[in-house]
């Protein structure tokens, strides 16, 4: 088994070598509608990005954005103009792998928090989602403050709202409280955060830079 994802791993390195002086850019830019949330304190601007050639849909991301995003305004966050940006890129980078995605954003300016829709993943092991804060992106800087969601993730809203916690928070944790958005496994009635989180997601959200205090 460990020769096996040697392997692999090796076969993803020489492929991501072999595209990387193939160009990667950003074909079209889609605007996303700002959430309103009156009695909110911070805001934020989401840079959503997906791939030209994958199952992804604009307008399916768009509608998963904005449900994730009513979740998080019940800590005073809302989501103010953001953006779908559209990439042109070799097809091994539409599958998110450390490697290869290091390549990506070394080749891209991509303003933070940023989500990806990607194709899959082939990260072991494999997780339908999956989110880089500060904390653990030591040992690879380019994606941090990212999120990485592979197509066919359940839940869609829930999961980008939970791995936007975990970025914001830049905390790991999750809950065993019923009904909580950070239990391990997202449900549509796992939805609730507790002041304690909504507290600790608003001051290391701003000042890791990734929240305004509007006002």
């Amino acid at each position: 088994m460990v020769s096996y994802r040697i392997a692999i791993a090796i076969v993803l390195l020489a492929a991501s070598a072999a595209y990387a002086a193939q160009p990667i850019s950003v074909v079209e830019v889609h605007t996303l509608v700002p959430i309103e949330a009156p009695e909110a304190s911070h805001e934020f601007s989401l840079h959503a990005h997906t791939f030209r050639g994958t199952r992804w849909r604009t307008e399916d991301i768009a509608i998963a954005i904005s449900a994730s995003a009513r979740v998080l305004a019940q800590c005073g966050v809302a989501l103010a103009v953001s953006d779908l940006r559209v990439i042109e890129a070799p097809r091994v980078f539409h599958y998110y792998h450390t490697a290869t995605s290091r390549r990506l954003l070394q080749a891209l300016d991509t303003p933070r928090p940023a989500v990806f829709f990607v194709e899959d993943t082939r990260n072991v092991p494999a997780f339908d989602a999956e989110a880089v804060g500060l904390a653990n992106a030591r040992s690879r800087p380019e994606l941090a403050n990212t999120v990485w969601v592979a197509h066919g993730a359940r839940d869609l809203p829930q999961a980008i709202a939970h791995e936007l916690v975990h970025v914001l928070s830049d905390n790991g944790s999750h809950s065993v409280e019923r009904g909580n958005l950070m239990q391990d496994e997202t449900s549509p009635t796992n939805d609730r955060l507790t002041r304690r989180q909504c507290d600790l997601l608003r001051s290391r959200g701003e000042a890791n830079g990734l929240l305004r205090r509007r006002g």
